[in-house]
């Protein structure tokens, strides 16, 4: 049965963390008509019908004052790429915030990632395959996604495949600079969501009726990397890329969407392909 009608649309929502996909979220829903605070460490935007707070997700005496809510998103980027950042981030972050809120939210998205799976050889898998993260980044978000799950607050994890879009064009200048290579011939798959589909997907999770634990956010259509860098570098008149060794630390396989779009969500990007050539 399709959990398409909402059990409740929750009216006042915090993001915590409104970095680029927080941001179009926190749009989305105040267009929506809601009350939406959005928390952020630095430059606060104006005039968009949010309430911008400042406050530091490692620093809980900045976090005095977080409002009265429904629900909360939880969606922060560390600042460096390494452990301690992550988990001072993941898993302290959102303790931090839990405990800062005046009552607990009924409902919790947080905004994991697909870093918790690893190699599973071009296979499909979804949300009931095993994580087994290669990663430490994997690692601490499978422990903060338990955290989560342990406590009163309606949570979700939402694990999300790898986000391009406006200002996410980095593959673009590495195919131009002959800086990219693909895994040629081997069936090594790259899984992708526009950010705008990645903001939708957390808008859809916050209201489903009866939802699971945890969702895989991806496109409908992973693709063998050489397919889509191929494709790429044709779309930008940069020469195709040459073979080389597949991504580090990621895993071969290709992402389910299905749970994700038996609640009725659907990718306004579905291929990786046709969102891409959108921001060239």
């Amino acid at each position: 049965m399709l959990a398409t009608s909402p059990a409740q649309r929750y009216e006042t929502v915090l993001v915590a963390g409104a970095g680029d996909v927080g941001t179009r979220l926190a749009r989305r829903l105040a267009l929506e008509g809601r009350r939406v605070f959005a928390l952020r460490r630095g430059e606060m935007p104006a005039g968009d019908g949010i309430a911008w707070l400042r406050g530091d997700l490692t620093r809980p005496e900045t976090l005095a004052g977080l409002p009265k809510i429904d629900a909360l998103v939880f969606a922060p980027a560390p600042d460096a790429r390494e452990e301690a950042a992550y988990r001072a981030v993941f898993v302290d972050g959102l303790r931090h915030v839990i405990e800062a809120l005046p009552e607990m939210p009924k409902r919790t998205v947080f905004v994991s990632s697909s870093a918790v799976y690893g190699e599973h050889g071009g296979a499909w898998i979804d949300e009931d395959t095993p994580p087994s993260p290669p990663g430490f980044n994997g690692r601490v978000l499978i422990e903060a996604e338990a955290w989560l799950a342990a406590r009163p607050v309606g949570g979700i994890s939402l694990r999300l495949a790898g986000l391009y879009g406006p200002g996410r064009t980095q593959l673009f200048d590495r195919l131009r600079e002959g800086k990219a290579a693909v895994p040629r011939g081997r069936q090594v798959y790259a899984n992708r969501i526009h950010v705008d589909d990645a903001a939708a997907a957390i808008a859809c999770l916050l209201d489903v009726a009866a939802p699971e634990r945890v969702y895989i956010g991806v496109d409908d259509m992973p693709l063998p990397i050489d397919e889509l860098y191929d494709h790429l570098a044709r779309l930008i008149g940069a020469p195709p890329p040459p073979d080389g060794p597949a991504p580090t630390g990621v895993g071969n396989k290709r992402l389910s969407n299905a749970r994700l779009r038996a609640t009725g969500f659907r990718c306004a990007w579905p291929d990786a392909r046709a969102g891409y050539a959108a921001l060239d």
